[in-house]
């Protein structure tokens, strides 16, 4: 667990971020757990790091979206994104954290050219959230 520790730890936190939030596996909650419990950084640095991570990774999906043709977006949970997206509009993508579903809002965030700017504010604000209740929690700060 060495590559996980001292200088390199924010950079392995940010790296899972980023992943998990791809349409690639990443495990960036286990990670966060792990450098609340085993490293001296504090709560705020911490979800700062996986917060940018997780929403570039976000981000990420939103840009793949804007070039994926209209026909080709046919999938079982793009259609479900894309129906909650054009039912709620921006305020779906504070879900873009849940497993399963939140990859598939932001590429259809991206395919219905959503503007940038609220897709950028709304992805960090729910993952931000998310990051943040699991350190209080984990901390023994909340519940």
């Amino acid at each position: 667990m060495d590559w996980i520790s001292g200088d390199s730890a924010l950079w392995v936190l940010f790296s899972t971020g980023f992943l998990s939030a791809t349409l690639l596996p990443g495990g960036s909650e286990a990670n966060l757990i792990y450098l609340l419990k085993q490293s001296d950084y504090g709560i705020a640095i911490l979800v700062i790091v996986a917060t940018l991570g997780n929403t570039l990774g976000g981000m990420t999906n939103y840009w793949i979206g804007r070039f994926i043709p209209a026909r080709t977006l046919n999938q079982k949970h793009g259609q479900r994104a894309i129906s909650w997206l054009q039912r709620y509009g921006y305020w779906t993508l504070l879900l873009s954290w849940l497993p399963i579903i939140g990859d598939p809002l932001c590429l259809a965030a991206g395919w219905l050219r959503l503007k940038k700017r609220w897709c950028w504010i709304l992805i960090a604000i729910g993952k931000a959230l998310r990051y943040l209740i699991l350190a209080l929690v984990t901390r023994g700060l909340l519940f």
